[in-house]
């Protein structure tokens, strides 16, 4: 961005230098400087991040849980089951452990151990609102990632969560949070629910992150086979909660159920 301002500053003074020479005319002076405060602002604006956190139901009480990082979440509950309504953001295990922060690629790749990292490895821009993403080896470590008394879902406890909202073919609506502070143009999110589901995307096996804003994936506790587990996901065009399987591998958000 440094060199882009600095381009556009020699490029216009070069202008400006010619056109006076040229025309002796004022006018070239405030026209040429007004375009440059037009560029220069606008790459100050784009430089700026705005953090929105999560939005939450307004109509329906929340209760909160903290992890061993001090992080606190809002939780909710839904049908018999109560559930976390943020992503988790813990480092570390339960017993105190770190979990290792992975952000290079090469390395998350190859790993078959639990890791965590934050989308586009930039915690300032998506930790408060998506916390981290973790890969299966930290959901599945003995350790634990969930706080006490709270664990990562099983395959089955999510169809609980699915079905008591109607189906896998209604629900997601109901799960995403309202409006499009983080949903890319979806209008028929209302969180019903009060489980402010978030499309904070995901990191490939290959290490690369996918966009944020259009999808949101969640691990189940439960394998599908030596390589892949089960998981959920949310798009942000239609109202079906997706099962699928994928690989271990992989970067996703992780919600926690209370024991």
């Amino acid at each position: 961005m440094a060199f882009d301002i600095l381009s556009l500053l020699v490029i216009f003074g070069l202008i400006l230098r010619y056109l006076t020479m040229k025309t002796k005319l004022a006018i070239w002076t405030v026209l040429i400087a007004g375009i440059l405060f037009f560029f220069l602002y606008s790459f100050k604006k784009d430089d700026t991040k705005t953090v929105v956190k999560p939005i939450f139901n307004p109509n329906l009480t929340y209760g909160t849980v903290s992890d061993d990082d001090g992080n606190a979440y809002k939780t909710i509950q839904i049908g018999t089951q109560i559930w976390m309504a943020e992503n988790l953001k813990t480092t570390k295990y339960r017993n105190g452990e770190p979990i290792s922060n992975v952000p290079d690629g090469t390395v998350w790749s190859a790993l078959t151990t639990g890791a965590y990292c934050w989308h586009d490895n930039d915690n300032i821009a998506n930790k408060a609102a998506y916390g981290a993403l973790y890969n299966w080896y930290a959901v599945a470590d003995s350790r634990n990632i969930a706080p006490l008394g709270w664990h990562v879902p099983t395959d089955d406890e999510w169809t609980t969560l699915t079905t008591y909202l109607g189906g896998e073919s209604v629900a997601c609506d109901k799960l995403k949070e309202a409006g499009n502070s983080h949903w890319d143009s979806d209008t028929g999110a209302t969180n019903s629910s009060g489980f402010a589901a978030l499309p904070g995307s995901f990191r490939y096996a290959n290490s690369k992150f996918d966009i944020v804003g259009y999808n949101g994936y969640w691990w189940s506790s439960t394998a599908f086979d030596a390589s892949n587990a089960w998981l959920r996901y949310l798009y942000w065009h239609d109202a079906d909660v997706y099962r699928i399987n994928y690989n271990e591998h992989s970067g996703l958000s992780v919600r926690c159920v209370k024991d």
